[in-house]
């Protein structure tokens, strides 16, 4: 029996059938991320509010954020914010221009890295605040101080991912390259260094939030007289609390923005991780 008109369904292409049938992203998505936060703040303003912690101990959240938003725009908070900041980005730079290369150098002889991976493994599970006397002692009250104990701290981070990386290179790719007739420099600097790239990214971005860290615990103990540090602990003795907690978020929203940039540069640099 031949098909009535209103049995035939007109042709669709298959591009144009799937992406009509593709699921949409609920809203929901793009709004469970704030969810954490705004519960944070709502808890944090119940607190205030029933007097279960003292306003003089725990400000009201729109307090510590209205400090934080008129002091990064053009107050002395800012000022601190910039100082942490290079200070970090110094750190991190040491560590990553010294800790990448010797990393995949390290990790391309296997022997070499064994020879010293006690010390990596040692100085890396070591706290780094234990070793602020013996900084102390070599460079004295300084921001080189403060730079250097942090660029040691995130260098250790870098060096093992980056070993870790050129060791663990996925075999068949090596072998490939040698079937096909490649010398030890061919597969070292076209195999071996870009199996790093994705391992050496997570310890790049281990590294930055770690020298963050440290540069903060630094400029609360090494005779800052800026940082974000130095403000949290001198806020603190005067018991302005409200100046205190604004540079504890504004420590915290530069540790996050970090770990954001550094994924978004890892997903466009290292695009083909997992392939």
């Amino acid at each position: 029996m031949a098909a009535t008109p209103s049995t035939v369904k007109p042709w669709t292409p298959p591009a144009v059938q799937a992406s009509t049938s593709a699921p949409r992203p609920p809203v929901w998505n793009k709004v469970l991320p704030c969810i954490g936060p705004l519960v944070l703040f709502i808890l944090w303003d119940l607190a205030v509010r029933t007097g279960m912690i003292k306003a003089l101990l725990l400000p009201p959240p729109l307090d510590a954020l209205g400090t934080l938003v008129k002091g990064l725009w053009g107050g002395p908070l800012l000022t601190d914010f910039a100082v942490t900041v290079w200070r970090t980005l110094q750190a991190f730079l040491i560590a990553a221009i010294v800790g990448m290369p010797l990393g995949v150098l390290l990790g391309s002889n296997e022997k070499a890295y064994r020879s010293v991976e006690f010390l990596i493994d040692f100085f890396r599970s070591t706290p780094s605040s234990a070793l602020i006397p013996l900084f102390l002692m070599i460079f004295g009250v300084s921001d080189v101080n403060k730079v250097a104990i942090a660029a040691f701290g995130a260098l250790l981070i870098v060096v093992f991912n980056s070993a870790y990386g050129v060791i663990n290179a996925r075999k068949q790719r090596v072998m490939a390259a040698r079937v096909m007739g490649a010398t030890r420099w061919q597969v070292f600097k076209d195999v071996l260094v870009w199996e790093s790239l994705q391992p050496s990214f997570v310890g790049l971005r281990s590294a930055v939030s770690m020298a963050l860290v440290i540069v903060i615990v630094a400029e609360m103990f090494i005779g800052a007289d800026s940082g974000l540090g130095n403000r949290i602990i001198n806020s603190q003795q005067v018991m302005n609390v409200r100046d205190m907690y604004a540079s504890i978020l504004a420590a915290g929203a530069l540790g996050y923005a970090l770990n954001i940039l550094f994924l978004v540069l890892e997903r466009k640099i290292v695009h083909w991780s997992g392939r």
